[in-house]
């Protein structure tokens, strides 16, 4: 008895209802997103023929503005987080949830602890109006640097990747930077990087010359 052959049919797929879906989690993430708020200081830093790049995470980040300003700053939220609800227990600063929080999800901070409730409830275009942000204080009768470094160590728990940076304007006064230096290496901490421009290394010099043999390679 011959077989019955079936006719074969094309499948098709309704993709209507993936693409409902896609545009949902772009619309999502479009209105959820909250970007990095603008650093509520303006550094012009030197230029140096380093051509190694600042590392987006395991990062302190200490600015120094041209007037000598200090600003501390660290990545990731979770560790921002912890850090200042620590020196939140144990210095009575008084802040909330929502300080925390603005702390947390924003830019560098450069003020005393006095100071810092109020320039945590401010809008990121408020900061950089206002005069409260007079920077951190790197005195030798109140370093609160070196506990902002402490605290921060601290919250980064044992992070071997964990960098320090420093990032100083062209025009900073020598001695804030040395102020700087002085709270990391009374910290025990005597590996730093610097924060510069990138400029071309200049013809003739050994940098050049092993930038040629590595280029011939």
């Amino acid at each position: 008895m011959p077989k019955v052959k079936m006719p074969r049919k094309s499948t098709n797929i309704d993709m209507t209802a993936m693409c409902d879906v896609a545009f949902l989690l772009l619309t999502f993430f479009m209105l959820a997103t909250k970007f990095k708020p603008d650093e509520p200081v303006t550094v012009v830093t030197p230029s140096s023929i380093n051509t190694q790049l600042l590392p987006d995470s395991d990062v302190i980040l200490i600015t120094v503005d041209e007037k000598g300003r200090v600003f501390f700053s660290m990545d990731g939220q979770p560790k921002r987080r912890e850090l200042l609800t620590n020196l939140n227990d144990n210095f009575n600063l008084g802040l909330g949830k929502q300080e925390i929080d603005n702390f947390a999800i924003g830019s560098s901070i450069g003020t005393d602890f006095k100071s810092l409730k109020t320039v945590l409830d401010m809008t990121p275009a408020e900061r950089k109006d206002s005069q409260v942000e007079t920077g951190i204080p790197t005195d030798s009768t109140d370093n609160q640097l070196a506990i902002w470094i402490e605290y921060a160590r601290s919250a980064q728990g044992n992070n071997r990747n964990l960098k320090y940076c420093i990032k100083a304007d062209n025009k900073t006064p020598y001695p804030k930077i040395e102020a700087v230096l002085s709270t990391f290496k009374e910290k025990g901490i005597q590996k730093l990087n610097l924060v510069t421009d990138l400029e071309g290394i200049p013809p003739g010099t050994a940098a050049a010359a092993l930038q040629e043999e590595q280029l011939k390679k």
